[in-house]
């Protein structure tokens, strides 16, 4: 057999053995049925092995069938694959994508999109910009950026979004980040109550930056003091000065001795993560939204 008819049966033979019928897979490959056991008679000839035994029930596998099929899948995968990658080489993304983030998304979830991109698509730039919400809302109007990853919702200004297209990034749940050995450490999840009396590491920056320092629903917390930058604040907890509130985009990247916990509390306000864009987007702009979707979904999951 020639190497495109050995393909050609071989997927035939991987129909067969996924529909159970010769018949079924002819209409899922739209062939004849006759064109079917012709190719698996011609395969089980150049095997010298019987492949597939009619019953009254469809088509069961022998042995040696199911092992063809099993390993001429993966050789099918393998050989898509290759054939892609090959056509993608004329085809190559390319350009620079201009990427705005409020700064919580620079602890993870942008050196982690550019990483991706660089592996998957190393001809794209990215070029990123931190910046609070309003200011990326006045680049993406003006054409400076691509896309801009923007924080929306309780406690938060509301920004004028008309025309500008936004979907949403899976984000993950709010947490708090303790010292290793505090009392919380052993919990899988902290109540609400449990938090009244703790003392804070609290947040400041910019307006239009989501602050996080105490928990958002406890009323008149001690806070003992307040950080712009993510590392100090997580300096001071690990040397067990306070606890602070973290969103899942910065938790996973937290330093030794400290660890974080989830918090059962159904009143904590809601805020959301999104991905927001003028225009059309560029085929290597789409590739770092696919990018950003796949991190956040990972970041969010652990």
């Amino acid at each position: 057999m020639t190497f495109e008819t050995s393909t050609l049966a071989l997927r035939v033979l991987r129909s067969v053995a996924e529909t159970g019928s010769f018949t079924a897979a002819a209409d899922a490959l739209g062939y004849t049925q006759s064109a079917v056991s012709k190719q698996i008679r011609a395969l089980e000839g150049a095997v010298g092995a019987l492949l597939c035994e009619r019953g009254a029930r469809g088509v069961r596998m022998t042995q040696a069938g199911a092992i063809l099929a099993s390993r001429g899948t993966s050789a099918l995968d393998q050989l898509d694959a290759a054939q892609r990658a090959v056509r993608d080489l004329g085809n190559a993304l390319t350009g620079t994508v201009a990427l705005g983030g409020f700064p919580t998304t620079a602890v993870c979830l942008v050196p982690r999109t550019i990483g991706r991109i660089a592996r998957e698509h190393p001809q794209i730039s990215v070029e990123f910009t931190e910046a609070g919400t309003p200011a990326q809302m006045r680049r993406l109007r003006a054409g400076r950026l691509n896309l801009a990853i923007i924080a929306v919702g309780e406690g938060l200004p509301d920004y004028d979004l008309e025309g500008v297209s936004t979907e949403p990034l899976t984000g993950g749940r709010l947490r708090v980040a303790v010292p290793e050995g505090h009392r919380f450490s052993s919990l899988e999840v902290v109540p609400v109550s449990e938090l009244v009396n703790e003392i804070w590491i609290g947040g400041h920056g910019a307006q239009g930056h989501p602050q996080f320092g105490a928990w958002p629903t406890i009323a008149n917390p001690t806070v003992a003091l307040k950080t712009a930058d993510w590392t100090s604040r997580l300096g001071f907890v690990a040397a067990g000065i306070g606890i602070t509130t973290i969103p899942a985009l910065a938790a996973a990247a937290v330093p030794a001795g400290v660890i974080t916990i989830p918090v059962q509390d159904s009143r904590a306000h809601q805020r959301e993560m999104r991905l927001a864009w003028v225009g059309e987007l560029s085929t290597a702009s789409q590739a770092v939204q696919e990018a950003l979707h796949l991190e956040a979904k990972k970041i969010g999951s652990q």
